[in-house]
């Protein structure tokens, strides 16, 4: 079993991967809730630029792609894992409910919020976030 993908491989799940985040944002974005007034305040802080456009999700765990070949990526580059506790696509955050009062971990995610924002989105913050 190969361990590793290259560079010109997971490239080659960029348009795949996108449509999944794409998705997953849209949902959080319809479901999700908006920072309140002082979530704004460190999201602010965090660098984002339109914190009123985040929404944050509760949810019992981070979901991952059902497609399979998108599944055995998140598996193999581990940028998902079953302990993870949040993750952010742009402007949706999904946060476990068990975290959902972390303060901290929503600053995290802000922060990451602020780096898409810096990027100029999905595809430029993976292929970022992959080096």
């Amino acid at each position: 079993m190969k361990l590793k993908l290259t560079i010109e491989e997971l490239d080659g799940f960029g348009p795949l991967a996108t449509a999944w985040l794409e998705e997953q944002e849209l949902h959080i974005q319809n479901v999700g809730v908006p920072l309140s007034d002082s979530q704004l305040t460190d999201a602010r802080r965090a660098g984002v630029q339109h914190p009123e456009r985040v929404k944050v999700l509760g949810v019992p765990e981070i979901p991952w792609p059902a497609n399979p070949a998108l599944r055995g990526v998140v598996e193999m580059t581990r940028i998902l894992l079953p302990e993870t506790r949040s993750t952010t696509i742009r402007y949706g955050i999904f946060i476990r409910s068990d975290a959902w009062l972390d303060r901290m971990l929503l600053v995290h995610e802000l922060v990451h919020t602020a780096q898409y924002e810096r990027l100029g989105g999905i595809l430029p913050f993976l292929r970022q976030y992959k080096k």
